[in-house]
């Protein structure tokens, strides 16, 4: 990140606020040598959402794929939402082989502070110390904890992970498989890896369509994940890592499932470390879970918080590309208000000169034949999301020209 940006960011911090970071850098974004790889955003995790047993004195392994690749990383964990401390004994990267296994030759032991365990206050987060490590680029990585202690019903993660977590009783972080592990497709207390090295990354600040919905579990075929294999093997972009910031439910102006967009926008976008770009597409839950009568307003009020985040952005040294929201004619938020609303704010995405770039993806994935649906091809099948063809159609929309300078 450039300098000026790593100023505002400090700046930000120092009047708004927020949860105390342990161990490496208590705020990624102002770390001018590290570089987002991976990243989710946290909520507080719904009941339904819950893990399938209580986390206090088990294992848990999780899956991630880092965008671009490094030899020397650091990780956040998170108890921004937690209500208790949580207590972690151990933590350990290796490659993940899938079905919960590892390659035990590449297993490697984080610390924290010196130390192979950590304790997360309610409210708070940590990142590890450096670790060198051989990161390759878009391949499967398993973050295995011990987690001796954690609220059984406060929990913070990110239930969209499209990916399978693992979790057996006791301590077996560096088990090589847990072929009788309990199963579920949620993360938990994990929020980002960073990697040490040169480059920029790109923030996508979404809701369900950035987060997945209508991907495939386990196959990291995201809009964003297709992105990044793009940027990875154009030799001009192959340095940009993309970090999905999308949360299903999710809205700009209110909390509908997780923090409104405008008020995790630090935490999301400004505080990941090498951010340069940051892509916004995320309206449709505010428009289609507005009243009709209110469909307008709340239109106009999005407007609005797009110029707030972009001035936030601009002012951090970040370019903002505005994303058209996609069709959803046929879907339960169809009806002629909201899509006059949704008409209204692509007319000013599209027009209004306030982003650095437009993307275009509401013309890439719809029906030419009738323009307020989606492509079939591209339609999940509720009118709403988009399909695995869709997700790629959306990546494929993408100018790589535009991450690269």
């Amino acid at each position: 990140m450039r300098p000026f940006a790593s100023l505002v960011v400090l700046l930000f911090a120092a009047t708004m606020g927020g949860c105390a970071s342990l161990g490496a850098s208590g705020n990624g974004g102002t770390d001018s040598d590290w570089l987002g790889t991976w990243g989710t955003a946290v909520q507080l995790t719904e009941p339904r959402n819950l893990p399938p047993v209580a986390l206090g004195g088990t294992t848990l392994r999780q899956v991630v794929r880092p965008s671009v690749g490094g030899d020397r990383v650091r990780l956040h964990l998170s108890n921004r939402f937690g209500d208790a401390p949580i207590v972690i004994g151990a933590v350990r990267l290796a490659a993940s082989l899938g079905e919960g296994a590892i390659d035990p030759a590449t297993d490697a032991a984080l610390s924290f502070g010196g130390r192979p365990g950590v304790t997360i206050p309610p409210g708070g987060s940590v990142v590890s110390d450096p670790l060198d490590y051989d990161l390759p680029p878009r391949t499967d990585l398993a973050v295995t904890m011990h987690v001796e202690a954690i609220s059984d019903s406060v929990v913070t993660g990110h239930p969209g992970s499209r990916t399978t977590s693992y979790i057996v009783a006791g301590d077996a972080v560096s088990a090589a498989a847990l072929p009788e592990a309990e199963r579920t497709d949620h993360w938990y207390g994990i929020e980002g890896l960073d990697v040490e090295r040169d480059g920029a990354a790109v923030a996508i600040l979404g809701d369900s369509i950035t987060d997945g919905r209508g991907s495939t579990t386990n196959a990291q075929n995201r809009w964003p994940d297709v992105l990044a294999a793009r940027l990875g093997a154009n030799p001009a972009t192959e340095d940009v890592a993309v970090l999905n910031m999308g949360i299903g439910g999710n809205c700009v102006l209110r909390a509908c499932l997780g923090p409104a967009a405008l008020d995790r926008f630090d935490r999301d976008v400004l505080e990941r470390a090498g951010v340069e770009w940051l892509v916004i597409l995320e309206g449709v839950n505010d428009i289609g879970g507005s009243a009709p009568d209110e469909s307008a307003q709340v239109a106009q009020d999005l407007i609005a918080a797009y110029g707030t985040m972009i001035d936030r952005a601009h002012a951090a040294g970040i370019r903002v590309y505005g994303a058209t929201i996609t069709p959803f004619g046929g879907s339960f938020y169809d009806s002629p208000e909201h899509e006059a609303a949704r008409q209204t704010v692509n007319a000013w995405i599209r027009t209004s000169g306030a982003f650095d770039a437009v993307i275009d993806l509401d013309a890439a994935i719809q029906n030419p034949d009738a323009p307020t649906t989606l492509l079939p091809a591209a339609d999940d099948g509720d009118g709403l999301h988009p399909s695995v063809a869709g997700h790629r159609m959306m990546a494929e929309a993408v100018d790589l020209d535009l991450f690269t300078d």
